[in-house]
């Protein structure tokens, strides 16, 4: 994980970084020298963080507001940004939502597309290509083992992660010989303050542990440059090797809707 800001640059920028994986991505990142940019749409949380990173790390931190399910989010990014380049991207604004697909709003689900699809598509569209002139950089997207099969009560977001997974794949082939470095980090639960407020249930005492935040960046910034994609933790590993390939896919499906069905208390 050291040598990072050699690497690839100077500054990082983090998208969806006002709590939880994104404020650990600034801090590690902060950590090993890089200015940073944070975005996300809360600004009080954004402004915090960013003093606490220059008072801890002595470098420069940027607050960009932004609604990343603006269609103009990119824009607005950019011209925040004027001339100033990004050699550190990170992806992990996402939006959610657990229960029935027909029990809430279309836009809902529309969001959900924009802010893990669309909007990073956007964005690596403007800097990754400034990143391949230079022929110098990172992105991390962050994926989810939701994305790994279908995912009942989560399909809406297990498909966008999905996504998340091969477009970053997908490019890793296309740019690896050029200087850019891309991964999809595929994390399991994970003990932020969003997966927390969701008051999971615990369904089975073989049920992976949620990692911390800084224990799936840790592992991220260690694996950037080696693979395509990869799990965050040995357990997840470990239940997506059953998953995968022990299981048929309909047994895969089955068993994580059942499981999603039970931490939430689901009755449908």
């Amino acid at each position: 994980m050291n040598g990072l800001k050699e690497k690839y640059g100077h500054t990082a920028m983090i998208a969806g970084a006002s709590e939880g994986l994104g404020a650990a991505y600034a801090t590690a990142l902060a950590k090993q020298g890089f200015d940073v940019v944070l975005i996300a749409r809360r600004v009080e949380p954004l402004n915090e963080l960013a003093d606490k990173l220059r008072n801890a790390y002595k470098v420069q931190s940027t607050v960009i507001a932004c609604d990343l399910a603006d269609k103009d989010a990119t824009e607005q990014i950019k011209l925040a940004l004027g001339e100033r380049p990004i050699d550190f991207l990170v992806y992990n604004a996402c939006v959610s939502y657990i229960g029935p697909f027909l029990e809430t709003e279309i836009e809902t689900h529309l969001r959900i597309a924009e802010v893990n699809m669309i909007t990073p598509m956007k964005i690596l569209y403007h800097f990754g290509a400034e990143m391949l002139k230079r022929r110098r950089g990172a992105i991390v997207m962050m994926a989810s083992m939701a994305g790994l099969q279908g995912s009942g009560y989560l399909s809406t977001y297990g498909a966008t992660k999905a996504f998340d997974r091969i477009f970053a794949e997908g490019l890793w082939y296309e740019w690896k010989n050029k200087g850019v470095d891309i991964i999809a980090c595929c994390a399991g639960a994970t003990a932020t303050p969003n997966y927390l407020n969701t008051n999971p249930k615990k369904t089975s005492i073989f049920e992976p542990k949620a990692q911390t935040p800084e224990e799936v960046v840790v592992e991220c910034l260690t694996k950037i440059g080696q693979t395509p994609s990869y799990i965050s933790g040995r357990s997840n590993r470990f239940a997506s090797f059953l998953m995968q390939k022990l299981f048929s896919r309909k047994a895969a499906v089955n068993m994580m809707g059942d499981t999603t069905k039970k931490m939430y208390d689901i009755k449908y």
